[in-house]
């Protein structure tokens, strides 16, 4: 026997090749575990983020992104002016905000 002849006694005769549908249906099942179990709920809640940020009113606490705690003392078409101690007030964007504090309510560490 000759090298060629192992070769090709050795090579698959189309045994194991499936169709391109076989592998898409493994992918499109992750793809849809994916979309249910992360993308849906992060949609969710940042639509009710923006909600609340959209419904804030003069007096209400807020909590920033970097932890800042603040009540709104303006309203702006795209800041809020917020006081964060006596005397001392800062403008800040809206989607800073990410939490809306209920009356009384401490902030949590979510760490």
């Amino acid at each position: 026997m000759d090298l060629m002849s192992l070769v090709a006694m050795a090579a698959p005769q189309g045994e194991g090749q499936g169709s391109p549908f076989g592998m898409m249906v493994p992918m499109l099942f992750i793809f849809a575990i994916f979309y249910f179990m992360l993308i849906r709920p992060q949609q969710r809640k940042e639509k009710e983020r923006k909600l609340l940020i959209n419904e804030l009113k003069t007096g209400e606490r807020v909590m920033f992104s970097g932890g800042i705690l603040g009540t709104v003392t303006n309203v702006k078409d795209n800041t809020f002016i917020i006081k964060v101690a006596d005397g001392v007030k800062i403008e800040v964007a809206r989607g800073a905000v990410s939490k809306v504090l209920e009356k009384g309510e401490k902030p949590e560490d979510d760490a």
